[in-house]
């Protein structure tokens, strides 16, 4: 593999303190070497060395890259009238979950795959390197795993989240779902290459103690916890993730002192999802309170055809800034070194000697643009795993 220089960079974001300036560690007029598909050397522009390749950065501002730990792509269907439902007043609730599980179940294998591509170029095109990607939409046997197998061509960190909803058919039956989920569903997820098991814990969907039984099984069974948490309402989502040592509790909306004291004590992330909250109408997760207290925040797209349609990193950090009281500098490590964390991987989210290299440049000269510009196409160069794309 060849050995490639990215160089005349204006502002190097590290994303470790230990490494430059600040928060996010900032060298200025900086250039990195990129080999083996990891930073092999930082250092001044003027200092580096001969490369296979070279990219000049012409003074912009260079970033890890995005790391988004909490998508839903493999689905099929459209809820566009949904949304415009909710800009209409109606309020969210969760309910059309069951509308994509119909169109799902009904789509090919190919027709889901293609839509995972789509949505996985329009997010590796704004910067992120990373992804996450949910079951969910299938909530059979069969359909959860067929799921998980498209996901896995995407990428490794794939999660069986059979516990979604539960489905018409079991109606009634939610003691029958979930011992579906425990058994057979779960075992297909394991063989489907799943890494972690994921849970709606919230009203109209699984309390705590469906939600407990399916975690500690998927747990039992080598799979990573990751809980959808206290998104509707308050409740016992936060403390059950920190009870399990999950690694994230994932949208945080609704929180007591009681929860954010919780995530503050503990390694697991809380993983807020404003572009959920911008499409749904929804108050903003209180990210100010959950900084202050010590807890570490990830930001995420939730990327989903119903209450967040929007795979962009960037849009998600402009919300964060805007909305929820968060310093840019905050905003961009909770997108990259946060989202690691989500995923308990210290391989990526930041640049420094040994990282895999996963970066973005941006057509700025620096990171105060993703937030100062939103909603314009800033990523200009991606190296993802070394290789430039």
């Amino acid at each position: 593999m060849r050995s490639l220089l990215i160089t005349n960079i204006g502002e190097l974001v590290t994303g470790n303190p230990a490494w430059g300036e600040g928060p996010l560690g900032i060298r200025r007029n900086a250039a990195l070497v990129v080999d083996d598909r990891r930073v092999e050397w930082i250092g001044r522009a003027v200092d580096a060395p001969a490369a296979d390749a070279r990219v000049d950065a012409g003074g912009a501002a260079v970033l890890p890259g995005f790391v988004d730990s909490h998508a839903h792509l493999v689905f099929a269907g459209d809820r566009a009238a949904e949304f415009a439902a909710r800009m209409a007043g109606q309020p969210y609730t969760g309910g059309g979950i069951r509308t994509t599980v119909g169109a799902t179940r009904a789509a090919t294998d190919e027709q889901l795959r293609t839509t995972v591509a789509r949505l996985r170029g329009e997010a590796l095109r704004q910067g992120t390197t990373t992804i996450e990607i949910k079951s969910g939409y299938g909530l059979t046997v069969a359909d959860e795993a067929r799921s998980l197998r498209v996901a896995r061509e995407f990428t490794a960190e794939t999660t069986f989240l059979g516990a979604h909803v539960v489905p018409a058919e079991y109606a009634d039956r939610t003691d029958d779902y979930v011992s579906l989920v425990c058994g057979p569903m779960l075992s297909a997820a394991r063989s489907a290459g799943a890494r972690w098991i994921d849970v709606f814990c919230e009203r109209g969907a699984f309390d705590a103690d469906h939600s407990r039984a399916i975690l500690t099984v998927g747990a039992d069974a080598g799979l990573g916890v990751r809980i959808h948490a206290n998104q509707l309402t308050e409740g016992p989502g936060v403390r059950l993730a920190v009870e399990l040592n999950a690694a994230s509790a994932d949208h945080c909306t609704h929180l007591s002192r009681a929860d954010i004291d919780a995530l503050a004590g503990s390694s697991t992330v809380a993983t807020l999802l404003p572009g959920a909250e911008f499409s749904t109408r929804s108050p903003y997760p209180p990210a100010r309170a959950l900084l202050d207290a010590g807890a570490t925040v990830a930001l995420a797209t939730d990327c989903n055809p119903g209450s967040s349609y929007t795979t962009s990193m960037p849009f998600c950090i402009a919300l964060a800034v805007r909305e929820m009281a968060m310093t840019p500098a905050e905003a961009v490590l909770a997108a990259t070194r946060g989202g690691a964390a989500a995923l308990r991987r210290d391989d990526i989210g930041h640049l420094t000697v040994g990282a895999r290299a996963d970066l973005v440049v941006l057509d700025a000269p620096s990171h105060l643009h993703l937030a100062y510009r939103p909603g314009v196409p800033l990523t200009t160069t991606v190296v993802l795993n070394g290789e430039l794309v």
